[in-house]
Order: structure tokens, then sequence, then C-alpha cells
């Protein structure tokens, strides 16, 4: 392994010099080691049971019915205990695996299964036996009765010529594509403190006396409250009845085991089981146990868009750990290793995405589950505290990719805070992701969350904010690819990679286009036909969707939902607050091609449209003469008056529609600018565009620059975000800001200061959202040449981390080709 980079990172000097620390951490980096890259296995036992109970409810409420399932999977499904784990609890086979959800996409298994683990983009392994499971018992009968089928059935020819490229929705067309057929939800935070302080049997108690108080002459009453509160108490029953199952995994384990720690930990976990999460937690190690019952239980029961979030833990178990170290019940150290052994179980659980499409929007196994530390209490003071720095060092000194870390941040968040989240951004691993409090508490509020709840906001997925007992809408949303709204100005409406198709609107010949405005103005027609059709796509799968999904773990954790009787996949639940996010793709290409026809073509008359045509469609071969001309116009990312203006007035136009479909629809509707990993297939499809971008290579990524595009610092990035959000709407949702910084610039005391400055500065401005990589442009080059000598090398993708080496080749292309600041 050669290294040329003269200053490494810590992460690239323990990837590079093979430097490993087991330290007080034997326990966990063994579990960790036995199965970190391996290829993962689908295990079907959660799909199989749920099937089997689903089968013999049919014409029940539909969240009676999910709560008998999960009490079928409950009692039947096959229980673990990791070796020389602290915590019980799994809902699959040992090592990596992931779970089926057919009541989604059963519909896609005869098709797909077959070729799991043959895929180029996040293999699985299935063994004849299971598949065979799923081909006789499973898929037929979910076949005709899917989320998907029925979506597919019914989306209008209009829309369907935007959506799918196939008869059978199997394929996306990358243009306006729905998200929802591959996930049950958008991700979400259960209120895990509300489990750790009752106990299931308390909040099971709750739903037998509002079930009691019920008027069962009313018809509401007896055909709806009724079987609701039903649902509740027998999924109380079903995770208890889960818990109970592992303490005799324990107790069973304990008694054939031949060494006395290992027999006396075994032991340890059978007792806490015994008490949670039935009752209450009175110790650290039972609160955490608790969380991870619940966290892993609320996989069973639905497939949440980048899985179930852990919410504010340094929150909701700092009084137990508090009072743990003052009694001299646990020590620092073991508070650390409890937690870790929760990170390595987590790791092996993956997120596995039937939908081939769903597989391209997250790459390199992702899975994001969230802790969210520091931000401010409810009443509005700091809320740092001793774990807050706990889970900062856990992520410098252990960089597995698990969990995710999101560090909230505010005007008043203390210098030693900063500074430590300073520290664990330069170590290069790509945590913490940072969530501003100045822009989400004030956003959530004018929204309509209380505003004690909206400073008490949990991060979930890649950017977004959740409270637990106030948001009720969680419908993943249409995905938009914008550069495609410019090829088809440029093509009349069609995009090059589906020939004569005509996909947008027919705006004429761009040569025909006398003045920047016509052009514009043409822009301006294909972006608002996608988003339209966006908005009325999503307005049928908000219709379908409670037809086919329930959640009564979450709905019992929920208290709306408790108070209402209602689902938590309800939509306007009363008292609730619905969010829906629609994502803008190629925000920065748009807006680098406008700035470039727009100055070159129209004011300066250095190139004529013809010219700019001629070198697309040749995607710049022998054109590149024309291709750094246009790369040499104004870019975003540079804090440039010129092209910010461009982006701003198209977030500007996104909004007023969005507002308008607000207004019609009774749900926020938002643009956000998150695209995980989308903004890679999405550029898959479109030809080259006026910002000298080559055809089919990735979209410009969330609201960042395009890839190499600023040249003006990190600052300068900061201030194109800034200028270009239109702060009096507030139709917006998270954008996400990707900086990658060199090692060198950020080097010693200096360099921490450094980035506690950009992150200062970053708050003040109030974006929402921002990241780091931390790592040399030799070193991710070197990592694809020789994938086996960097097999640990974590980078930053969107809201993620993953394994550099787990990313396909276009993705891996896209991280090294932004740019890399060296100047700060």
């Amino acid at each position: 392994m050669s290294q040329c980079c003269a200053c490494l990172s810590p992460q690239e000097d323990r990837v590079i010099n093979k430097k490993v620390d087991r330290a007080g951490r034997e326990r966990v980096y063994k579990i960790l080691e036995r199965n970190q890259f391996t290829i993962p296995h689908v295990d079907v036992e959660r799909a199989k049971y749920f099937t089997e109970s689903m089968k013999t409810t049919e014409g029940e409420l539909l969240t009676l019915r999910w709560a008998k399932a999960l009490k079928n999977v409950a009692e039947k499904i096959t229980v673990y205990i990791t070796p020389d784990q602290l915590l019980a609890g799994r809902v699959g086979q040992l090592g990596r695996y992931g779970i089926l959800y057919p009541e989604i996409d059963g519909d896609f298994y005869r098709e797909v299964l077959g070729d799991l683990d043959h895929r180029a983009k996040s293999p699985f392994q299935i063994s004849d036996a299971d598949k065979k499971i799923v081909m006789e018992e499973i898929a037929p009968y979910w076949e005709g009765k899917t989320y998907h089928e029925h979506l597919n059935k019914v989306i209008p020819a209009e829309i369907r010529g935007v959506t799918y490229d196939d008869e059978r929705g199997l394929k996306s067309k990358f243009v306006v594509s729905e998200t929802s057929s591959y996930r049950s939800a958008l991700q979400w935070v259960p209120d895990y403190g509300k489990v750790i302080q009752r106990g299931f049997i308390d909040i099971q108690n709750e739903a037998k006396e509002r079930l009691a108080a019920l008027d069962l002459t009313n018809s509401v009453d007896l055909w709806e409250k009724k079987p609701f509160y039903e649902a509740m108490i027998i999924v109380c029953d079903a995770i208890m009845i889960w818990a109970r199952r592992h303490v005799e995994l324990a107790r069973r384990l304990a008694a054939e085991e031949a060494d006395p720690k290992r027999k006396a930990e075994l032991l340890t976990i059978a007792e806490v089981c015994e008490r949670v999460p039935a009752y209450p937690a009175r110790t650290f190690r039972e609160a955490v146990q608790c969380q991870w019952f619940v966290q892993m239980f609320s996989r069973i029961e639905q497939k949440a868009s980048a899985i179930i979030s852990n919410g504010r833990m340094d929150q909701y178990l700092y009084p137990y750990y508090k009072k743990d170290i003052e009694e001299g019940r646990m020590t620092r150290e073991e508070a650390r290793e409890l937690l870790e052994c929760m990170w390595v179980d987590m790791a092996q659980f993956i997120d596995l995405y039937i939908n081939p499409t769903g597989n391209e929007f997250q790459e390199g196994y992702a899975h994001w589950e969230a802790v969210t530390i520091g931000g401010q209490t409810p009443d509005g003071e700091d809320a740092t505290n001793d774990l807050s720095y706990l889970f900062l060092e856990s992520k410098r000194e252990f960089p597995l990719n698990y969990p995710d870390l999101a560090a909230r941040i505010h005007s008043r968040t203390p210098e030693r805070f900063m500074y430590e989240v300073a520290l664990t951004v330069k170590d290069g691993s790509g945590f913490p992701k940072l969530i501003n409090d100045e822009e989400v508490v004030f956003l959530n509020t004018v929204k309509g969350v209380p505003v004690n709840e909206a400073l008490d906001y949990a991060v979930s997925g890649c950017t977004e904010t959740r409270h637990p007992n106030r948001d009720t809408y969680t419908s993943g949303c249409v995905y938009i690819n914008f550069g495609a709204a410019l090829e088809m100005v440029l093509h009349n409406g069609r995009m090059m990679h589906y020939g004569d198709e005509l996909i947008g609107l027919e705006t004429g010949d761009p040569c025909s286009f006398k003045t920047w405005e016509e052009f514009y103005e043409a822009y301006k027609k294909q972006h608002m036909n996608l988003l339209h059709k966006a908005f009325q796509q999503q307005h049928i799968v908000d219709r379908l969707r409670p037809q086919h999904f329930a959640a009564p773990l979450s709905s019992v954790l929920h208290n709306l939902c408790m108070e209402n009787a209602l689902d938590l996949h309800t939509e306007k639940i009363p008292g609730g607050v619905d969010f829906s996010y629609f994502e803008f793709l190629g925000y920065a290409t748009v807006t680098d091609s406008l700035a470039a026809i727009k100055k070159l073509v129209f004011e300066e008359k250095k190139l004529t449209m013809q010219e700019v045509l001629d070198a697309i469609n040749a995607d710049f071969v022998g054109y590149e003469p024309v291709q750094k001309m246009l790369q040499s116009a104004p870019r975003y990312g540079n804090n440039d008056p010129y092209a910010d203006s461009i982006a701003k007035d198209i977030d500007r136009f996104t909004q007023v529609e969005a507002e308008k479909s607000t207004r019609e629809r009774g749900v926020h509707v938002d643009v956000r600018y998150v695209p995980i990993t989308s903004h890679v297939p999405f550029g898959n499809v479109i030809c080259a565009t006026p910002n000298g971008r080559k055809a089919w290579t990735a979209l410009s990524d969330g609201s960042s620059a395009s890839q190499g595009a600023d040249e003006k610092g990190p600052t300068a990035d900061l201030l194109s975000n800034y200028h270009t959000k239109n702060y009096g709407m507030i139709n917006r949702a998270s954008r996400l800001l990707n900086i990658k910084l060199s090692p060198k610039s950020v080097a010693g005391e200096e360099g921490t200061r450094k980035v506690m400055d950009i992150i200062r500065t970053w708050c003040d401005l109030k974006l929402w959202h921002l990241q780091f990589n931390v790592v040399n442009r030799a070193t991710l080059e070197a990592a694809q040449k020789d994938p086996a000598s960097y097999r640990n090398l974590l980078v930053r993708i969107a809201g993620y981390s993953a394994y550099f080496c787990d990313l396909s080749r276009d993705l891996q292309n896209d991280v090294i080709a932004r740019t890399e600041h060296e100047g700060m």
C-alpha cells in the first residue's frame, strides 16, 4: 500500500498504517470482526410468520390484523443472543442479515430473489430452503395484494410516463420517481423515554382503560375504536412475549456455558430481560436493553426508510447513567462498552431493498439509526451532558459506521462541545453530521409544533427531524429529476436516454429562443410540469397507503394515536403535524447550466445555442474548448451573485407551488435537497449538460456545489447556500450540504479552531445541515485501485457514512470529484 500524502487524517492513519487499538474494546472487536464484511443473508422468518397470521385475519381492522401478525412473529421467530454480547435481541440469524416485508414488494420476489447474490450493488445471500419458503408460502399470498401492485395499477398514464420504465413498475424512469413502494414509511423515532420510564404493562393498562371507557352502542366506538385498542393491548403483549423468550434463551445458554464469566453475563442478561421492557427501567443497563428491544421490534413492525432512529439518547438515558455512576454501580468505560455492544449488533442488521430502484437510491448497505446529541432542552437550555461527550469519544475511538451520529448545534452551544465535535470531524470518518437548531426549531414551530416539543426534536434519517408525539405523517415522497427538466428544454420535451419518447412538454426548438427570458420560461414550464406530476403522484400514494400499512407498536407509543384511536399511518390525525418532502435532484447542475446559457449565449454571445447543443450531443468529444468555456461561467458554491440569484429564484418558484399544494392537500408540502445516493442513478439517465458535466454521470449532490465547481473555499459554499434560501418562505425542509476538507487544512490545534469557526458561521447563517469528509484525494484513488488494503475506509455519502469499497464505481467517482478544500 502506497500513500503520498504528507498529512493524514486519524482515520487514514489507522487504515493505511494498520493501527487498531483494541484495548478496552476486546469484546466489541471480537463481535465486529466475525462478520463485518461478509455478504448478508436474507432471513425469511419475519415474512413467514407475518404472512401466516395475515392469511387468517382478512376483513378485520388493519391495525388489529397487524398487531396479531406481530404477536405471531413474536411467539415463533427464532430468538438469538449474539456470542459475547451483553444485550439480547436481534430479528434475524447470526451474522449480517436483512429481513423481508412482502406486504410492500412481494410481487417482485419471483423476478428478483434469484439475482440477489449476483447484483452489483449491495448483494445478499439466500439459501435454497429459504428461497423455497418465499416462493411457495409467502409470495403466492401477497401477489395481487401488495401496495406496489395497487399503486402500479391505478397510476394514470400521464404520470406513469415519468415514473416507470416498464409495465410492471419494477424499473424507475428516474424522472419523477415514487419512493413509497420500497418502504412502508419514512424513518421514525419511537418515544423510547415513555417505555423506559413506564414499561409496557403500564402502557397496556392505559389501552385497557381506554377500551373499557368506550360506548359500544356508538358505531364508531364499536367498529373502529374498539379493535384499535384491542390491537394496542395485543402489540404490548407481543413485545413482552418476545422479551420473555430471550429470558428463557439466556438461562438455557447459561446452563450450557462452561466459562464462569460468560455464564454470569448470560444470567445477568436473563435478569435484565425479566424486568424490561415490561416494567420501568431502574438502571442504565436496563434502560439500554429496553431501548434496544423497542428499536429491534420496530423493525419487525414495518420497513421505515433509513430504519428506526435512536432519538436523543444523551437525554433519555442520562438520568440512569448519572445515577449509576454516582452510586458506583457502573463506570464510564462499562457504559461505553454497553453502548458499543448495541452498535456492533446494529451494524449486522442490513436494510434490504428487494426493489431494484430502492437499492439504487441507498448504496453501501445503507441504514442510519441516528443518535442525536447536544441541542437544547424543552425549556430552551443547553442540553449537553457527559453522555454527549461519551458518544463523540466512541465515534473517534471506535469508528464503526453505526450508529449514525448527529450533533445539534445552537447559538449557545458550549465551547467544549463545539471543540469535541470539531475533533470528531477531523478524525475523518464523516461523523457527526450537524443539524442547526437556529433553523429547525423555528421552522417546525411555525408549522405547528408546540415550541417546547420543537426544542426537543430528534434527528432521523439523513437530515430529517422528528417529534415522537406530534409528527403523524410518515409516507416516503417523490424524487424529482430537475436535470431532466433542463434536458427536455434542450430536446423539446425528450431525453436522449429514452430516444424519441415525449416525456415532458414540447417547449420548442431552443435555437428559436431570442432572449434569456424565453429560454428561462421554457425551463420553468418543464420544471413545473414535473413538479405538478410529483404532487399528483403523491396524492395517489397518500390515498392508498392506509389501505396497506399499519403500525400498532408505533401507535401505542404515540400520545395522539392513543387519544384519537387512530393508527400512525392515518393522515391528518387531530393535533398532529403532517410533513411530506419532495426531493430536488440536480440543484447545482441546473443552476450552473442555466447560468452558463444566460451568460455565454444570451448576454456575451460567445456561443450560439446550436454550438452548445452540438457539444452536448457529442458529450463534448471534439468540443473540449466549448466545455471549458461553459465551465468558466459563474457557478453556484462560490458566493457568486450571478449564479446564486438563479438558484434562489428556482427555489422560490418551487416553494410557491409547494405552498399551493399545501393548501390543497392540508399537509405540509416541503421542498428538500437530500438525494441520499440517488443523484448517481438520476444522473445516469441525463445527457451532458451545459455546465460542462459529461453524460450519464452523477448530478450535483443535495445543496452542495457541482463536483469540483466550488473554488473559493468552504465559506463561499456556506454563503451560496445562505444567499439561495428564501428565508421568508416556509415550504422548505432540509438542505444536505457536503464539504470536503484536506487533512492538512485542519491539522493541529489551529485546524480544530478552523473547523469550529466554519460550524459557528454555518450556525449563524441558519443553514439546516452540514457534514464533512476529511480525506485526501490520493487516499480515495488508492482505495479505488486496491480496495482490499483500504477495506475499513469510511466516507460520508449523504446523511450517512459507508465503507468506500462497498460503493459503486460511479459513487466512488462522485466522492473523489468533490472539491477538496485546501484553504480555509
